[in-house]
């Protein structure tokens, strides 16, 4: 369910091309034109234009737009035109930098993404910076938090909705057994979560909550202060129902004393051709405002249209 808007009719990548070039032409540059371009194309549109543009001008689009750019609309400009999988490992990579390390966004981009869209991003990693993902990832994170994550990041989950019922009986049996025991590290806990298809962790959890009266997140919430449980539930979160898992990060980025303008951006131009409809939904219901206002309270200019207009809201 993507918010985008791609005209029905949409110009060659040619004359695509040719429009941003005029945008950087002269003393100013012409913001509008790109929004009107690039916020209404998809991610093969996108890739053509990339392609052409290095054809016909023999450079890069991605520099003329950072060189073009700054601040906030730059950075959701230059994380959109990306390909998807190349964002993704960029994503991955800013995360695991010592200054920036964010486990969320590691385990965000491992959680959410489609079993071959998780190993195209780990291709773009080898190819992008030299080493693999997984290294990098198991290089920058300890104990507790490297056992999930490298598991997680290294998946390749089956993605069909077949279900076996007898498993998700044990398995659910299994998972209350550790989580009585405070075991929230132990290897088989790990394993179900980052190794099942998403439809079968569904139908484990649904037997947890059936069979011992609680959902398993309100299970982990022993200790709220415990960063390691946080991060293990919000994984839970993030593969069962990833739609309320950004509503929560929308909401805590545009609620924050200052905007939390990197969180925006991430989740907007991640999610905007592929579950952004259901996204603005549970904002709604759950905030009693709609997103594009929220998100228009909150922000100005170019990045605000940008990011209206990625949203799928009215004529942006």
């Amino acid at each position: 369910m993507a918010t985008l808007k791609v005209p029905s009719s949409v110009p060659s990548p040619a004359e695509d091309c040719e429009q941003l070039k005029k945008a950087f032409a002269g003393w100013g540059t012409n913001e509008k034109l790109i929004i009107q371009i690039l916020a209404h194309r998809n991610a093969a549109q996108r890739k053509l234009i990339t392609e052409t543009y290095a054809a016909t001008y023999g450079e890069d689009l991605l520099k003329d737009l950072d060189s073009e750019l700054s601040n906030d609309f730059q950075r959701v400009v230059l994380l959109w035109t990306l390909d998807p999988a190349e964002r993704d490992a960029y994503l991955v990579n800013e995360a695991t930098k010592r200054l920036t390390a964010n486990n969320w966004v590691i385990m965000e981009v491992a959680c959410t993404r489609s079993a071959f869209d998780l190993f195209r991003a780990r291709q773009a990693y080898h190819a992008r910076y030299k080493k693999s993902l997984e290294e990098d990832v198991a290089y920058h994170t300890t104990g507790d938090f490297r056992k999930l994550l490298v598991p997680l990041v290294s998946a390749f989950r089956y993605e069909g909705d077949e279900v076996n019922m007898m498993l998700a009986k044990s398995e659910a049996k299994l998972l209350h057994e550790k989580i009585s025991e405070k075991a929230y590290n132990d290897e088989e806990l790990i394993r179900i979560l980052t190794t099942r298809s998403k439809a079968q962790l569904n139908a484990t959890l649904n037997q947890y909550n059936n069979h011992f009266g609680n959902a398993i997140n309100k299970d982990l919430k022993a200790d709220t202060n415990d960063e390691y449980l946080t991060l293990l539930r919000a994984t839970i979160k993030c593969l069962t129902c990833p739609d309320k898992y950004f509503e929560k990060t929308l909401r805590l980025a545009i609620n924050k004393m200052g905007t939390d303008e990197w969180a925006l951006t991430r989740v907007v131009v991640t999610r905007a051709e592929v579950d952004m409809q259901r996204i603005k939904e549970e904002y709604h219901k759950r905030n009693s405002v709609p997103l594009d206002r929220a998100i228009a309270v909150d922000t100005s200019g170019d990045y605000e249209k940008m990011l209206l207009a990625l949203i799928g809201h009215g004529d942006a």
